[in-house]
């Protein structure tokens, strides 16, 4: 009812505006009324508006308004009213964020909606409707713009109008006492009339509603986010950092790693966003990278080309049409001086094999024709059999030239390198497209982390009030995660180090000798680490100057011992970092890059929200710079990246199943060709548990696994599905009978695309789940059953699908109550389903379960069936 109700408000049939004389509501009825809004509008508090209905008061309309438009005085009981008389919500223009939890309880207790307090409007252009304070109001068109700024929204709706840029819709949140951003993402990604989003934000309040709101938009179109950078900060700002994670993790790290994971777009100003908005809103997605150029000057087609090559783009290749020969070696950049020069061979590049997008560039000459090569150019876009991308660059042409790329569809640039840059922006959004539907390769087969030991381990540090693990501790939980450690023995004084150390250097193994201290965050700046001890007296002399230091520099640090470690016998190894730190919003963050006592300075390190599994891993990796001296070079082996991959899944399953830990630091971790092994671990705990964060992204829900035995003692593996599940399922629809197949999906099926799979096996487990039955006897897939729930969390979608050959023995029974008791375990009101009315069997199942089985008034072939979860739960249990 809730997504119903925004719906409502965002494309209202009926406004009701609460305009006193001299309240800030009232600029709103002129732009109401200038912008030629057909739907019914009624005005209360005195104010005269020439053609809107006088009423009294909320209870006296002669039916509920879609969007009350409401000052902040007065606002809670005008919300009241609006609860009373069945309105959908509240907009408030005015008041500010000290108003907003007074106003969202409110609005809470009525039932209803509310958007602001402290918002300029909202804005539908199919509607002509501006509900707003912006001057002026774009035209219809497909971009939705969701703002928390009122003077970006305003500067964006300007530009937009300028540029004749369409919007599907505008709002600004205001304080988001209510309507926030993953309420709005819900709606617009689900809209049909929005290609691309646009978010305007400051910050994120709800980090996991909106990453899961977000994934599920950005796997449906394009969604672009604009936000503020801020002075580096280290993660959790409140609290200083103690590790190099800690220091890589600021909270635009953070908020670079949740965009990139649920597949956003970030960019930097308003220039970049227009430049993005304007291919990504207008074309269709990009299938590669390879950009041609055609212009009017070969100097122009340069300085396009030079800062393709500087955003790491590359030209395309064609035949050499001088030689005749099937090799594509020229550069695909093509003059063309007269319109049907640029016609031909815009029409040419499209049609190429080999080329991605087309750049048209256009100086002005006396003699060229500038419309007549824009229309030629339109003309060879509009009348391509393929839908690539073509993008217009008219230098110094005037408003109608603009205006002509914009009625075609075609996005249209001041010069040939902000083209360049939109088409950069196509580029990222296709390319995080296929990291979005990528299958991750399978993993190894571990025992699972022992959670008892580990949270034993954790347990016991706390419960001392100890802010970090004892190097014994950390080496004990690497190992319950299968990380190897190059681990040291913790010496209580120097006579016991040179004892730990003898029989290391009577195999000639030097050794490196490092402070034990809880109150040295960092041991190199107090001189506390020491390497390639050869001999004992260089261990005595070493751990005298290091014990001196230490209390010289630091006398107030609690010294607990020396820890002795052999030296890692890796000449060729790479030093590398990975942990993890926790940030306020988003919780824990992993880092990966290049290792070192200054890893945060030399800045080549990425990072992503966990949990992570071995392909996401593998990208964050090939982020960075070091990634390129893993690979093989001169007479160095390339490193395991496997191994690297497998260290940072372990690092973000500790994050997600230990939330007590606020920082990790594997640093260095060496690797090479035979693997990684930790040199230097430390790990910080959270003693306050008001600080501690969970995972913005709900993990994989390994607890709901079960093994059950059926009729004939056929016996099941049941869990969630995962993505690495994809060829498993695609194994198993082959066995499905093609009516069976019918049955379950209304429409014939012959192929099982790598897109219709990955649909079927990535989820967000905050919003869905699917079952997955696995025949022990052959690990085969058996049956699958799903649940997708609505965005307001109240209700959910099943449909369930067995082998044909495995039907009669319990499994669909025992598939559906399992989805039940996920359905009451998620606190979900009511289970339904459109089932086609020859389906008797699975309609027969239903009854048995309880579901309530209706017509759909819609279609006389479909039957509607409705579980109420609560009433299901208690009658399954009895």
């Amino acid at each position: 009812m809730a997504t119903l109700r925004l719906k409502r408000m965002l494309e209202p049939a009926t406004i009701a505006v609460v305009a006193p004389p001299g309240s800030a509501t009232v600029p709103l009825l002129h732009g109401i009324q200038a912008g030629g809004y057909a739907g019914r509008v009624f005005v209360l508090g005195g104010t005269q508006a020439e053609g809107f209905e006088p009423a009294a008061g909320l209870d006296e309309l002669p039916l509920p308004a879609d969007l009350v438009i409401a000052p902040f005085r007065g606002a809670l009981e005008t919300i009241a009213a609006a609860g009373r008389h069945g309105c959908a919500g509240v907009l408030i223009v005015d008041g500010s964020r000290d108003d907003a939890r007074a106003l969202c309880e409110a609005a809470r207790r009525a039932g209803i909606r509310l958007i602001g307090p402290d918002s300029i409007g909202l804005v539908a252009p199919r509607l002509q409707l501006n509900a707003s304070l912006a001057p002026v109001v774009p035209r219809a068109g497909s971009i939705a713009l969701v703002a928390q700024s009122n003077s970006i929204a305003a500067g964006i709706l300007a530009w937009a109008a300028r540029r004749e840029v369409g919007f599907s819709g505008a709002v600004t949140l205001g304080a988001a006492g209510d309507v926030d951003l993953a309420d709005c993402l819900d709606h617009f990604g689900l809209d049909g009339r929005t290609r691309a989003i646009l978010l305007a934000l400051d910050d994120v309040e709800d980090a996991a509603r909106f990453l899961s709101s977000a994934r599920a938009a950005a796997r449906l179109k394009p969604v672009l986010v604009l936000k503020p950078w801020r002075a580096a900060a280290a993660a959790g700002s409140e609290m200083a950092a103690h590790t190099h994670a800690g220091l890589i993790v600021t909270s635009d790290r953070a908020h670079d790693a949740a965009f990139h994971r649920a597949g956003l777009l970030r960019v930097n100003d308003l220039d970049e966003l227009f430049a993005a908005a304007e291919t990504l809103g207008r074309t269709r997605p990009l299938a590669g990278g390879r950009l041609a150029i055609v212009s009017n000057g070969s100097g122009l087609a340069a300085l396009a080309a030079g800062r393709l090559a500087q955003l790491g783009g590359a030209l395309a290749t064609r035949i050499d049409p001088s030689r005749g020969l099937d090799i594509r070696k020229e550069e695909a950049v093509i003059e063309a001086a007269t319109p049907a020069e640029y016609g031909a061979a815009v029409s040419s590049l499209i049609e190429d094999d080999g080329v991605d997008a087309v750049l048209a560039v256009h100086a002005p000459y006396l003699l060229a024709e500038a419309e007549a090569c824009a229309e030629a150019v339109v003309a060879a876009a509009k009348g391509a059999r393929s839908t690539k991308p073509v993008l217009a660059a008219w230098i110094g042409g005037d408003e109608t030239i603009g205006a002509r790329f914009a009625a075609a569809g075609l996005p249209s640039f001041a010069t040939g390198a902000e083209a360049v840059i939109g088409f950069q922006h196509l580029l990222r959004h296709a390319r995080l497209q296929g990291e979005l539907m990528a299958t991750p390769p399978s993993a190894e087969e571990r025992a699972p982390p022992d959670l008892a030991q580990a949270r034993a381990i954790v347990s016991g540090a706390l419960a001392q009030q100890r802010d970090w693990l004892d190097p014994d501790e950390v080496a004990a939980l690497l190992a319950i995660y299968h990380i190897p450690e190059l681990r040291p023995v913790v010496a209580v004084d120097i006579e016991a180090a040179l004892a730990v150390a003898r029989p290391l250097l009577a195999r000639g193994r030097p050794v490196a000798l490092k402070i034990v201290s809880p109150d040295i965050a960092h041991k190199s700046d107090v001189g506390g680490v020491a390497l390639d001890l050869a001999t004992e007296a260089a261990i005595q002399e070493a751990a005298q100057t290091m014990l001196a230091r230490v209390r010289a520099e630091r006398p107030q640090a609690r010294i607990t011992g020396l820890a002795v470690q052999p030296m890692a016998e890796r000449a060729k190894a790479r030093e590398l970092i990975v942990g993890f730190a926790t940030d306020p919003c988003f919780g824990p963050v992993v880092v990966f890059g290049r290792g070192g006592i200054a890893a945060e300075l030399i800045d080549d390190s990425h990072a992503a929200l966990p949990p992570l599994d071995l392909g996401l891993a593998s990208r964050l990796i090939a982020r960075t710079r070091v990634s390129r001296v893993l690979a093989a070079y001169r007479d160095v082996p390339a490193a395991r990246l496997d191994a690297v991959a497998a260290t940072l899944v372990a690092v973000g399953q500790m994050a997600v199943d230990l939330p007590e830990i606020r920082e990790l630091d594997l640093n260095p971790l060496l690797a090479d060709e035979t693997g990684v092994i930790a040199v230097d671990a430390r790990i910080m705990l959270e003693r306050s548990p008001e600080k501690r964060r969970r995972p913005a992204i709900r993990p994989y829900p390994g607890h709901w696994r079960r093994e059950v035995a059926l009729r004939g003692d056929v016996r099941f593996l049941l869990r969630p599905i995962r993505p690495e599940d994809e060829t498993a399922i695609g194994a198993m629809l082959r066995k499905v009978t093609p009516e069976d197949l019918r049955l379950r999906f209304f429409a014939p099926l012959k192929s099982f695309s790598h897109a219709f799979l990955a649909h079927l096996t990535q989820l967000d487990y905050a919003r869905a789940m699917a079952f997955v039955a696995f025949e022990q006897a052959t690990g085969e897939v058996a049956g699958v059953v799903r649940l997708h729930t609505e965005p307001d969390h109240e209700e959910a979608e099943y449909a369930i699908l067995l082998r044909s050959d495995l039907k009669g023995i319990g499994l669909g029974w025992t598939l559906m109550t399992l989805i039940i008791e996920w359905a009451k375990a998620e606190g979900l009101k009511t289970i339904r389903s459109q089932v086609l009315a020859e389906n008797t069997r699975m309609l027969a199942l239903c009854r048995e379960l309880g579901f309530e089985i209706g017509y759909d008034p819609d279609d006389i072939a479909l039957r509607i069936v409705t579980l109420p979860v609560e009433a299901a739960v208690l009658r399954l249990r009895r």
